[in-house]
């Protein structure tokens, strides 16, 4: 019996044929990476490749790391296997990695969502005959709203906000999210402030050339009352502590897929909840899916039992595989434990 194409050890997703890692979540000789959230993206590996489009950010991240890029669909002979890159949707840069060995093609998938948002590379459906897939969101009652009606609400909380004297305080994860909102804000309205996690990620994509808004890095220094109506971005975990009290009054809103589940909202203290995630929803995990071709689907963090057992009763060969993905910065599924 021919060996799989990959294999699932306790270091990561493996490829015997290539010697190489996926994602790898403890130290490897050669890691392949799809982007740089920190639960794919950890140091300690000999060797990595990334793309072209994420590497600044991985680099900015881990620090200084033996790490190789690939172009988008470029193709790469790695021992005995034939890998090539090609774009998630998730976040700028991010990738889904395809191994192809003996003409068996597998695709590790990463984070992704196959919506565009008009910021990251746009999601490529591949085909192949195993798809190792996230179902971060793999529930029915996870279904996203249009992206030009979260932009309208987005901006008029904002501007309500401003007119009443406030300040407007979003929380959104520093590396993609925050820059999907940023992209996403008038800004006619107000000065545009950013936490120091957020903007260090705004400038390394801006210097990759990525379109975002002009903004100002809060400072010790900075003097809130300089900036009246102001929108503030920031991660997660400066909401309500004194960082963010310095801007007086002021309404907070969060930007997230949980955000469907009212009960996340009221934990998260936020006056708004707005409804976007960098992951696919029910309807997009299954359009990429059935995109695939597969008949094989490994299924990786999120609502993997229930995921994988909707994925039988629809005919696919369905396997879950416990992973370490998904417990970071990025949409966890502890947010709705």
């Amino acid at each position: 019996m021919r060996e799989p194409v990959l294999t699932f050890t306790e270091q990561g997703i493996f490829c015997p044929a290539g010697g190489f890692h996926i994602d790898p979540w403890r130290p490897v000789d050669r890691a392949l990476i799809t982007h740089g959230h920190a639960d794919h993206a950890r140091p300690g590996h000999r060797r990595y490749l990334a793309t072209e489009a994420a590497t600044p950010v991985i680099r900015h991240r881990l620090g200084e790391i033996s790490i190789d890029t690939i172009r988008y669909g470029e193709t790469r002979r790695i021992g005995g296997a034939t890998v090539s890159f090609h774009p998630a949707g998730h976040i700028p840069g991010s990738a889904q990695v395809r191994v192809e060995v003996g003409g068996e093609v597998w695709v590790v998938s990463g984070d992704y969502k196959v919506a565009p948002d008009g910021l990251s590379e746009p999601f490529e459906p591949l085909r192949c005959h195993a798809f190792v897939s996230e179902c971060t969101f793999g529930l029915p009652v996870f279904k996203w709203d249009d992206e030009a009606r979260v932009r309208v609400a987005l901006n008029d909380w904002w501007a309500a906000n401003a007119a009443q004297g406030r300040a407007s305080i979003l929380g959104a994860y520093s590396l993609g999210k925050a820059q999907r909102l940023l992209a996403m804000l008038d800004a006619g309205t107000g000065p545009i402030l950013t936490h120091g996690a957020v903007e260090n990620t705004n400038e390394v994509l801006r210097a990759q050339g990525y379109a975002l808004p002009g903004t100002l890095r809060v400072t010790p220094d900075l003097d809130p009352k300089a900036h009246p109506g102001a929108l503030v971005v920031a991660p997660p975990s400066a909401l309500g502590t004194p960082w963010a009290r310095r801007f007086g009054p002021a309404s907070t809103g969060f930007a997230s897929g949980w955000m469907r589940l009212r009960g996340v909202r009221r934990r998260r203290a936020a006056d708004r909840g707005f409804v976007i995630s960098d992951h696919a929803d029910w309807d997009g995990l299954q359009q990429a899916i059935e995109a695939t071709g597969a008949e094989k689907i490994f299924v990786t963090h999120g609502y993997t039992d229930i995921f994988a057992r909707w994925l039988t009763s629809r005919g696919f060969d369905a396997q879950v595989v416990p992973t370490e993905f998904g417990s970071d910065e990025d949409d966890s599924a502890e947010e709705a434990a």
